[in-house]
């Protein structure tokens, strides 16, 4: 499928998510179009303030936290707003192979009301891009959806052609700490010039890491004078 192809089918998707009558995905009520009502919303775990400021995992009352202290990544800064746990592990899930879109909108609300600060300032959006493979597969990349309301809101371009995933990774998760730092190395290539831009990565999951910090190296390589990831959902540990 070309580009516009997969544009026009996640556009689709998202209509019929949205104008179907919309019950709260995880209670069942009637929320008038929301994705979840107002006490399930309240009710997921969501991320301390208290996280590093560099990778999102506990920090020291907010500072930064002894990984990146020993090892800076590439990345300068990562906000998460939720814990990768249960039922937001279910909602992501549910977004990338049930393609229910309306959760997309409902996690790109949050990370404007919890990101807003972490957003001023920035130039440009980009969404996590899946390696061509992938997309076809899926026919949308949830990233990209996720980061649209973004974008709306804020009146910020979305990258969607800066950079291009070059190979399709392995689950990072299931690696050990040096196979996770080697497999994404590579992974992505890019030759639009970035120079001393503000980049904010959106993407679903952040897990270890390594592929975040991957594609903040190939964003800087472009120019980039800082990366930041926001991301809708970080999980406990590293691995």
């Amino acid at each position: 499928m070309s580009n516009s192809t997969h544009a026009l089918r996640a556009l689709w998707l998202q209509v019929v998510d949205l104008l179907a009558p919309q019950d709260c995905f995880l209670c069942g009520v009637r929320t008038e179009g929301m994705a979840l009502c107002a006490a399930c919303n309240a009710g997921l775990p969501r991320r301390p303030d208290s996280a590093c400021p560099c990778c999102g995992l506990p920090g020291l009352n907010g500072g930064v936290c002894g990984a990146c202290a020993r090892e800076t990544p590439a990345f300068d800064a990562t906000l998460a707003v939720f814990e990768f746990a249960f039922p937001v592990d279910v909602m992501v899930h549910a977004l990338k192979y049930q393609r229910r879109l309306a959760l997309a909108e409902f996690f790109g609300q949050a990370l404007l009301e919890r990101g807003a600060g972490f957003v001023e300032g920035a130039d440009l959006l980009v969404p996590m891009p899946l390696h061509p493979r992938r997309l076809a597969e899926r026919g949308f990349n949830q990233a990209v959806e996720v980061a649209r309301p973004v974008a709306r809101a804020c009146g910020l371009p979305l990258g969607l052609a800066v950079v291009n995933k070059l190979r399709d990774l392995p689950p990072q998760a299931g690696l050990d700490r040096e196979a996770r730092l080697r497999s994404p190395r590579g992974a992505f290539g890019g030759s639009t010039s970035l120079a001393g831009q503000r980049v904010i990565v959106v993407d679903d999951v952040m897990t270890t890491g390594a592929t975040l910090d991957e594609l903040a190296r190939c964003l800087k390589r472009q120019g980039a004078s800082w990366v930041g990831n926001l991301v809708v959902a970080r999980t406990l540990t590293p691995g």
